[in-house]
C-alpha cells in the first residue's frame, strides 16, 4: 500500500497515466462498453462506478489546457441532448479537481468509438448505468 492513494489507483492504472503523454487521451467506459475488443491497453477497475474511478484519474492527471474541449461525453443516441445522470455526476467530479467548470461536450456514439480506439488506454469500470462514457485528454503538471 501507497500513502496518499486510493483503492482505484491500481499498478495497471498508475502505469496507464503515468506513460501518457500531454495530448494522450483515455476513455473511461461503462460496462457496457467492449472495451476489451476496442482498447489498445485495458485497465480493468470492475468494482468502481464511473465518477469513482474519474476522480481516482484527476487526482493524478491534469487535463489539457490547450484544448477547447478536454473532456467528451458519449451522448445517448435516441435523446442526444439529454444528459443523463451518471454524466450529471461526472461533471461535479471534473468541475472538482479542475477548481472550476471545464464542461464535457457530447461526441455522437460512432465517433466515441472512434475515438476509444485511438485512445492510450480504455478503463473499464463497473458502471452499470449506460452512457457512463468519458474521453479525457492529458494536460501538463506544470513545475512549481
Amino acid at each position: 500500500m501507497l500513502k496518499t492513494l486510493s483503492v482505484l489507483h491500481t499498478p495497471d492504472l498508475l502505469h496507464a497515466l503515468a506513460s501518457m503523454g500531454h495530448g494522450d487521451e483515455i476513455a473511461l467506459v461503462d460496462c457496457h462498453f467492449p472495451a476489451a475488443s476496442v482498447a489498445r491497453r485495458l485497465v480493468r477497475l470492475d468494482g468502481a462506478n464511473l465518477p469513482d474511478a474519474l476522480a481516482a484519474c484527476l487526482h493524478l492527471m491534469p487535463l489539457d489546457t490547450f484544448v477547447p474541449h478536454p473532456a467528451l461525453r458519449m451522448m445517448q443516441v435516441h435523446a442526444p441532448d439529454e444528459i443523463p445522470e451518471v454524466l450529471q455526476l461526472s461533471q461535479k467530479e471534473i468541475d472538482a479537481a479542475e477548481g472550476g467548470r471545464v464542461e464535457m461536450v457530447g461526441i455522437s456514439r460512432e465517433d466515441f468509438y472512434e475515438r476509444a480506439r485511438a485512445a492510450y488506454a480504455v478503463i473499464a469500470t463497473g458502471e452499470q448505468r449506460t452512457y457512463g462514457c468519458i474521453l479525457l485528454k492529458k494536460g501538463v503538471v506544470l513545475p512549481a
